[in-house]
């Protein structure tokens, strides 16, 4: 059975290339469903970023973007290269707020045992612009009540 992507809200974000990221790809979904588009390294071809065991890069994708009022971009990792890598982002999403006009960088960490590589295009995480509305706190004397009440961490079992 075949089924089509439903209809989506898109909306218009201004991109410019940066130097050094002139012949990558911007980012880009890849699949009709696909929730984030992914981010490529604007390192050098012969400068690759390697990340030892333990070690932390910020990796430039080389591009700026204009987010919209209302708006952010998470960052996020790629599943794959954290399952057969070990390499994830140390802040986890990674927010870019509407004001922000830097190029976009990537902070990865190698969790592996194995130094990392960052090449030159390579996928290295993803990026959703999504809807932030503003929140105005309302002071009350009481919240209202719940089952779970003061429940925390682990409160539910394993």
């Amino acid at each position: 059975m075949t089924t089509t992507a439903a209809p989506r809200q898109t909306i218009n974000v201004p991109i410019q290339r940066l130097p050094g990221g002139e012949d990558l790809p911007l980012p880009e979904y890849q699949s009709d469903y696909a929730a984030g588009m992914d981010l490529h390294a604007a390192v050098p071809a012969d400068q690759p970023v390697t990340i030892e065991p333990g070690g932390i890069a910020l990796v430039p994708c080389g591009f700026a973007m204009a987010v919209p009022p209302g708006y952010e971009a998470q960052i996020r990792p790629r599943s794959g290269l954290a399952v057969k890598h070990g390499v994830s982002m140390p802040n986890t999403p990674g927010t870019i707020d509407a004001d922000y006009r830097g190029q976009v960088q990537v902070p990865m960490i190698n969790h592996g045992r194995q130094p990392f590589v960052v090449t030159r295009s390579m996928r290295i995480a993803q990026m959703l612009v999504k809807p932030v509305p503003v929140t105005r706190w309302v002071e009350v004397d009481e919240l209202p009540a719940t089952d779970r009440g003061e429940g925390g961490f682990g409160h539910t079992g394993h």
